[in-house]
This record gives C-alpha cells, sequence and structure tokens, in this order.
C-alpha cells in the first residue's frame, strides 16, 4: 500500500502521525471556545491579556515571577521550579518564547493536556485498531471533567493529571504486547519524573504499579521479562533520598544504568525473582504506599471538626471538589453533579463506558491496568469530583470501543463506519454542549487588579496581607505580599482569619492580626493556631482566655516587625457564612458559639412597602418585620449603602425596633439586599467593607473601591 493512500484497515506511521495532529488540533480549538466568548471582555484583561480563570493557578505563576523577576523573596510558600514541573515549564516557555508570562499560563494548560490524544491513539495502534484510538482521542481530551480542569485559563497543575498517567499507561501496555525491556524503561522513566509533573496523583502510579506487577505475574510468571520489569519499575517507584531536581537525575541516570546492565547480562530466573521481591517490598515500606493511599482518602471524606486537641472546623466539606458526588445525572428535578456527566458527558455514555470496558479487558486483557485509573474515577462518588478526571481517557476509549465491536456486525464497511462516527458525534454532542455553556469567569476582575496593583505600591515585599485563603495565591501574585492561609495552606489558621472578619470588637481583629503575623514568622511559619494555643499539648491554653485578653487590651503583642493590611473584596459576600463557620466556634468544644444569619438576596418585588426577596425572605419595611417562612422576626436597622465615585460610602439608616434580632441593609450600588442578624451586622467584615466604618485609631484605609477595601494595621 503505497504512503499516499488511506486504508482504514492498514494506518501508516505518518498516517498516524497525522490522526494525531488532527486530534491535537481539535482538542486545542474547542478550548478555544472560552477565548472566543471572553475577547471581547476588556474587565477579564491584564497586561493585554485574558487572565486566568483559577485561583491556585495563581501560586504557580507566582513561583515563576520568583524565578523570572525576582519576586516574592520574603514567601517561604514559594513553589521551586526545580520541585515542580509546572513552574519548570512556565519559566522555560517564557524565556524561549517571545510571550508574556500572563500569555503563557493562560494557554500552557490547553497545549499541555491536549497531548493526551498521543497516548490514547498510540495504544489503539499497538493493537493495529488506530482509528479507535482517533475517535477516542476525540472524546477522551475534551469530556467534561478532564475539559473543566485543563480548560484555556485553567493553570493548574492538573494539566498533567490524566495525559501523563496516559503515557505511564501506553509503555506498561507496550511492554505486555511487545515484551521488550526498553518499553518497560520508557515506562519506568514516565513514573519517575511523573511527580516532578503532578505531585499530586502519585497514588495513582502506586496503584499502576501494583496493577502492573500483579499481572505481570499472574500471567508471565514464567517468562525472564517478567521480572527485569518488575526490577525497573520499582526501582522507578522508589524514592531517592535527595532534593530536587537531583533526585529525578538521580533515578533517570540509575534507571537508564541499569537497563543496560540488564539488557547485558543473563541472571538466572530465581535471582531475577528474588531481585524483584526485595524491591517491592521496599518499596511498600519505604514508599509509605498504604499510608499515602489511605491518608488521601481519609483527606477527602472527612468532614465536621477535628477530634484530638482542639476542635477546629475542617476545610475539605467545605471544597466543591471534594464533596460527594452521585452517580448519575437526576432525570428529573434540578441539575446535580454526578460522575456519569463529567465522565463521558451523560447518563448512557456512561453505562456504555462501564460495558466497553468490561468488553475491552474481555477482548484485551492489558487494559486491567488501566483498573486504577477506572477505579479512582469510582471513587469520586465518595471523595469527590476532582477524582474524575483521571478516568476520563480509559472511559473515552472504552465507548468508543464498544462502537467497534458493534460496527463489526455491520457487514458493509461504509455503513460501519457511518455508525461509528455518528454514535462518536453523539457522545461528543453533550461535552461540547457543557464545554459552549461552561461559561467560567476570570479569578479577577481588572478593577479588582487595579486594587491590589495599589496595594503593591504602598507595602514591601515581607509585608502580610490578611484575607481569605481564596484570595490567597491571587494576593501574592499581584501585590507581592504574604499571606496566612492560601489556597494550599488552608487548616487550623482559618479559625485565625474567620475570627478577625466576623468579630465585634475592632481592637481584637486588630491585636489578632498583630499577633497572628508575629507568631507566624517568630514560629518559622508553623501553624499559629497550633502555635498561640498550643493545641494538643499538655499545657494547651484555653483560647477563650486569650482571645478575651487580646479584646480587652492586656496580652502583651510581640514587637512590631512589618506592616499587616487586611483585604476585604465583594466577592466574600456571597461565601461570609462559609467564612464565619471556621471562627464561629468554641475551640474547646466544637460547638458553634451562636447561631448565625447573613443571606445576600436580591428584590423580587415591592408591593406597597413589602419587599419580597429572591430567597424567599420578605421585608415589611413599614412594620420594620421579615417574614421568614411563618416567623415574623423584629428589625433593628434597615441601612442603605451607595458607594460615591470618590470611593466612599454614603449611608442612610433607619430605626426601628432597638431590640430587633435582624438588620437588613440595602446595598443600592450593586442592586443587592442581605438580611443578617444584629451581631453579625456588627462584625469587622459588615462594618469594614459593606459601611465602610471603621476605628481610626486601629486602622487606616489605604484602598478603596466598589470591588475591595484594604487597611492598614496601625498597631
Amino acid at each position: 500500500m503505497g504512503n499516499s493512500k488511506f486504508n482504514l484497515d492498514e494506518i501508516t506511521r505518518g498516517q498516524t502521525v497525522g490522526l494525531i495532529l488532527l486530534a491535537y488540533i481539535f482538542s486545542l480549538m474547542i478550548r478555544m471556545i472560552w477565548v472566543f466568548q471572553f475577547q471581547d471582555n476588556p474587565n477579564f484583561y491584564w497586561n493585554d491579556q485574558l487572565m486566568i480563570n483559577t485561583n491556585d493557578g495563581y501560586t504557580w505563576a507566582s513561583g515563576a515571577q520568583n524565578v523570572l523577576y525576582g519576586m516574592h523573596e520574603a514567601n517561604h510558600g514559594m513553589r521551586s521550579m526545580w520541585e515542580y514541573g509546572t513552574v519548570f515549564f512556565t519559566v522555560l516557555f517564557t524565556k524561549i518564547t517571545p510571550f508574556s508570562l500572563e500569555t503563557i499560563i493562560l494557554y500552557m494548560p490547553s497545549i499541555i493536556s491536549s497531548l493526551v490524544v498521543i497516548p490514547i491513539i498510540l495504544i489503539a495502534r499497538e493493537y493495529k485498531e488506530t482509528l479507535w484510538g482517533f475517535f477516542a482521542a476525540l472524546l477522551g481530551s475534551i469530556a467534561w471533567s478532564y475539559y473543566n480542569r485543563t480548560m484555556t485559563g485553567y493553570y493548574d497543575t492538573d494539566m498533567f493529571s490524566a495525559m501523563a498517567p496516559m503515557f505511564i499507561l501506553y509503555f506498561l501496555i507496550k511492554s505486555t504486547i511487545d515484551f521488550n525491556l526498553k518499553s518497560a524503561l520508557y515506562a519506568s522513566l514516565a513514573i519517575a519524573i511523573y511527580p516532578f509533573l503532578y505531585d499530586a496523583g502519585l497514588s495513582i502510579v502506586y496503584a499502576m504499579g501494583i496493577m502492573y506487577a500483579l499481572y505481570m505475574i499472574f500471567y508471565h510468571k514464567n517468562e525472564d521479562m517478567t521480572y527485569l520489569s518488575l526490577i525497573l519499575i520499582f526501582v522507578s517507584l522508589l524514592p531517592v533520598p535527595l532534593v530536587a531536581p537531583y533526585s529525578y537525575l538521580a533515578k533517570i541516570i540509575l534507571l537508564i544504568g541499569l537497563y543496560l546492565f540488564l539488557q547485558k547480562n543473563q541472571i538466572e530466573q530465581k535471582k531475577l525473582i528474588i531481585i524483584s521481591g526485595v524491591l517491592f517490598l521496599l518499596f511498600m515500606i519505604f514508599g509509605n504506599v498504604l499510608g499515602l493511599i489511605l491518608s488521601k482518602v481519609l483527606d477527602y471524606m472527612s468532614t465536621g471538626t477535628t477530634d484530638e486537641g482542639l476542635h477546629f472546623y475542617t476545610v475539605a466539606q467545605t471544597v466543591r471538589e471534594a464533596g460527594k458526588t452521585l452517580f448519575f445525572s437526576p432525570l428529573s428535578g434540578s441539575y446535580q453533579t454526578n460522575i456519569a456527566d463529567r465522565m463521558v458527558g451523560s447518563n448512557l455514555g456512561f453505562i456504555l463506558a462501564i460495558i466497553g470496558y468490561v468488553v475491552l479487558v474481555l477482548k484485551k486483557r492489558a487494559f486491567l491496568l488501566a483498573l486504577p485509573l477506572i477505579g479512582i474515577g469510582i471513587f469520586a462518588h465518595w471523595g469527590g469530583l476532582r477524582f474524575t478526571v483521571y478516568a476520563v481517557p480509559v472511559a473515552a476509549m472504552s465507548v468508543i470501543y464498544l462502537f467497534f465491536v458493534i460496527g463489526e456486525y455491520l457487514k458493509d464497511k461504509r455503513l460501519k463506519y457511518l455508525f461509528i462516527v455518528l454514535a462518536t458525534a453523539g457522545v461528543l454532542y453533550p461535552n461540547i454542549k457543557h464545554i459552549i455553556a461552561y461559561k467560567v469567569p476570570t479569578v479577577l476582575q481588572k478593577a479588582e487588579v487595579e486594587d491590589l496593583v495599589k496595594l503593591d505600591k504602598l507595602a514591601d515585599t515581607k509585608d502580610y496581607t490578611l484575607a481569605w485563603w481564596d484570595y490567597g495565591y491571587p494576593i501574592w501574585y499581584y501585590s507581592d505580599t504574604n499571606t496566612l492561609i492560601d489556597g494550599g495552606k488552608h487548616s487550623n489558621d482559618n479559625f485565625i482569619i474567620s475570627k478577625i472578619m466576623q468579630t465585634s470588637s475592632p481592637l481584637l481583629a486588630a491585636n489578632l492580626s498583630r499577633l497572628a503575623v508575629e507568631t507566624y514568622v517568630d514560629s518559622n511559619y508553623s501553624i499559629v493556631a497550633n502555635t498561640l494555643f498550643k493545641n494538643g499539648k499538655k499545657d494547651q491554653v484555653d483560647p477563650n482566655l486569650l482571645l478575651t485578653e487580646l479584646e480587652n487590651g492586656t496580652y502583651a503583642l510581640p514587637k512590631k516587625s512589618r506592616e499587616v493590611f487586611l483585604y476585604m473584596p465583594y466577592k466574600m459576600l456571597n461565601i461570609f457564612p462559609t467564612v464565619a463557620v471556621f471562627g464561629n466556634l468554641d475551640l474547646t468544644t466544637g460547638k458553634a458559639e451562636r447561631k448565625m444569619a447573613f443571606y445576600p438576596t436580591t428584590l423580587v418585588s415591592n408591593r406597597d412597602g413589602l419587599l419580597a426577596f429572591a430567597n424567599g425572605i420578605s421585608f415589611d419595611a413599614k412594620r420594620g418585620e421579615l417574614i421568614l417562612g411563618q416567623q415574623k422576626k423584629a428589625v433593628k436597622y434597615f441601612i442603605v449603602t451607595e458607594n460615591t465615585k470618590s470611593d466612599k460610602i454614603v449611608l442612610q439608616s433607619q430605626l426601628y425596633h432597638a431590640d430587633g434580632e435582624y438588620c437588613v441593609v440595602f446595598m443600592k450600588s450593586y442592586g443587592r439586599f442581605i438580611v443578617m442578624d444584629s451581631e453579625t451586622f456588627n462584625s469587622m467584615y459588615v462594618q469594614m467593607f459593606i459601611l465602610g466604618k471603621y476605628d481610626k485609631s486601629l486602622f487606616d484605609l489605604v484602598v478603596a473601591s466598589p470591588y475591595s477595601r484594604i487597611y492598614k494595621l496601625k498597631k
């Protein structure tokens, strides 16, 4: 057959490259939909480029700033380019291309994640069914969950999450087909560098390595190649007691040297079995395999408050990606996140993928090696929706393979491929429909960035900005200041920030802010709450007593070493009830100190002074009463706020009942109403951001806009 002819049953190497390029371009073009949707919105641009749409991306971008521009020198949380591939490749691409850092971090997820089409097609090619791989690559590269976490602007390590394991899977499967030690070497090298690319998925690679060992021993226990391959795989899984990048370089050199040694020397099978067995035991012991897998499971299934020491509220169940997920999309009622949609795009597609995987394993048993990827996707039911991403490429290969199996029953080849094309289009459709509707905004808007840039001009790189953890990394990137909590560090110190934001005492907020920052620095960046309260130790401090001393000013504060800022953004309005959960605790019991009410809403109707809100609450503005279901509650204050052009807040206040339990605030400039209890009304966030009122003896307002208000601590 000439290379110029395209024979559907015999795809040449050159034609395979063409199919890979076609699938790759398809993946890239689909990811450009988001760019086309937002390219004309000037609010989403900074430095002449669209901004990214994931908060966590700013930690890697800050790491790149540190290397490229020498920023964040006082920030101990910087990600090293030698430890994290995301930072390394960001720095590399910024240096070797003419594009700005903003452009690199915007498009890098699409460019990297689309590479998943390569192993998908190459796996199918190993079975001489390249077209199966091509159609599967179209689906696997853009399926719901994989797209969500690798779209343009989703600058995070997830761009490697499913792509890198698929390369590992390809080489593992290839080694079972060609029984060539070189394939096992490539698999081991891919495993060795995997933590550099995506350290969060180490437990998955461990599971794949163990699955490979079980498979090879069960099906090929009498072959020398089995144990030669396992020696390479187990060595690649062993930790190396060196710092990065030397640990990765040492392991790569070791694997190549070991491969050359095994190639040149004949070792009797008994010794190979012993060596591979010893390496497996070393891997299990020093790799902390069971501990790592168990900790990952427990981390994402945890909820409520901690049990030992003081009772802090844990963060896992407030994070959307860690929430429990349904298997199927409900046939009726409101939409709920589910595994079926996120893995393949629909209930039917998910069922076909499960059937297809069973058929695939029966016909091509090496796909048992993909079981850990499918398994972790199913685990998403308990562990949270983020886990579905790992299963997407294998699920795509499974459902498309089922189409090819069904197509074999159609004798007319043209009819067969017409069916495959239409069936593939059928499973692609709900995913592309989702992508078009998935209009995720950028993390910040231009005006919000301008506020942080103003802070950058006022602050020194060693200063601290106290804010909720969602805003930690963007604060690093745009203001070059440090934070107490962020997207990767949000444990017991959530209590500290939450308490500052919700307390009604300005003195407690100021004193706790100063104490927290100075303690954090002096304790070599240990968790502040644990240090202050001596959490879990024999001489554990009563946190209520310490907070009381801070509130009444009797606690001796440490000497000021740097400036401290409080960042209060408008965006925190909707999540303030969640923020408050962490600080509204008696740490000695783990129980809420009080029942809080904070309901942001909008007006639906106004009938002669009876205001009906979108959340079902009504407000009788004549009587000063709230109607909550069957109950009527007295309102203390009704306040109207309005932002002026000079960024001041003008207040109009009406007192109804001095002993009223609730307050209603109308933020006229935003078109928002907030119903809250009277104590929450006195909280620092409400007073300092919503009302613009603050204790001028304790704070200076240094940045003010409708989007955020930033205060500098005077103490």
